[in-house]
């Protein structure tokens, strides 16, 4: 058997630009954060609705908003809550794609590769099996004009 999850999320960038920005668990440090309760980590916000979606879940707000009240803004502890979410369901992660959708920050193959190492250190599958890209949108959205990051993910898990 096998349950395919997609998710998406979507940050504007703070004006201030006092927040560091964290994309994928990785700090970004040309560019400043996006505006959100917690480290504003799109990229890991949009993972965590796919699995939770894929396990039949709710939305980010409905697990993280009781951490958020307790101190806990790091978005990887949400993505530990996905994961034990696949585990109670007796599946395992197979694969995710994640899409970003922004015109800033431009970001190196080594910060993916780093993005992509931390991803699959949290979801315990091999660094292959996370997809990464990167579209600018051509400037045809507010993301792809650079007032935000828009990130979609898909996750398949298979029954262990």
């Amino acid at each position: 058997m096998v349950r395919v999850g997609f998710g998406s999320d979507s940050h504007r960038f703070e004006k201030t630009k006092v927040k560091p920005l964290i994309l994928g668990g990785v700090r970004i440090s040309n560019s400043g954060g996006l505006e959100a309760n917690s480290d504003g980590d799109v990229v890991l916000h949009s993972l965590f609705n796919a699995i939770s979606q894929a396990c039949g879940g709710h939305s980010l707000g409905y697990y993280a908003d009781p951490l958020f009240a307790r101190g806990i803004t790091d978005s990887k502890e949400y993505i530990k809550i996905a994961v034990e979410m696949v585990k109670e369901i007796e599946y395992r992660i197979s694969n995710v794609g994640i899409m970003i959708e922004a015109k800033r920050p431009r970001v190196s193959i080594e910060t993916v590769s780093e993005m992509k190492k931390i991803i699959a250190d949290l979801l315990e599958i091999g660094v292959n099996d996370v997809g990464i890209t990167f579209t600018s949108g051509e400037g045809l959205t507010s993301f792809g004009r650079g007032e935000g990051i828009l990130v979609q993910s898909i996750v398949s898990l298979y029954k262990l």
